[in-house]
């Protein structure tokens, strides 16, 4: 299978290089608790309903059709998450191509019924709203 470019925005790549970390444990908690719930939507088929919930930086870069149907043709073949363990979590203030705000990268070490080993970076923002949401999303 084709390495899982679903990084609808730069971030997701791009957050864990070149920036320095704040840390900010109690950031990172509350992003890691988001990051579980959004992703389980993502595995729940529920494409629709996880754009709605992304951060409004992320529905302003990707439109909610274009979203669905990548999630349907990269995320959907791998089947059913089978077990999804933190790697890593790193708390920023900036990351390249994205304005200067609060962000948490984390990356899950991941299991699919059709793709055994996988890592799972998701970058989330603390969103206008004061909630931490989905800012990118990258399965490699």
């Amino acid at each position: 299978m084709r390495s899982l470019s679903v990084v609808l925005l730069t971030i997701g790549v791009l957050s864990i290089f070149g920036c320095s970390p704040s840390g900010n444990s109690s950031a990172e908690k509350a992003a890691v608790a988001a990051a579980k719930a959004w992703l389980s939507l993502v595995d729940s088929e529920k494409y629709k309903k996880s754009w709605n919930e992304a951060a409004t930086f992320f529905r302003r870069a990707v439109p909610k059709d274009k979203w669905q149907q990548s999630m349907q043709t990269v995320r959907k073949p791998l089947g059913e998450n089978l077990s999804r363990k933190l790697k890593s979590k790193q708390y920023r203030t900036s990351l390249p191509g994205a304005p200067d705000g609060k962000y948490v990268v984390i990356q899950f070490r991941a299991s699919f019924e059709n793709k055994k080993s996988a890592v799972e970076t998701i970058t989330l923002m603390l969103d206008k709203d004061g909630k931490w949401r989905v800012s990118g999303y990258y399965i490699k």
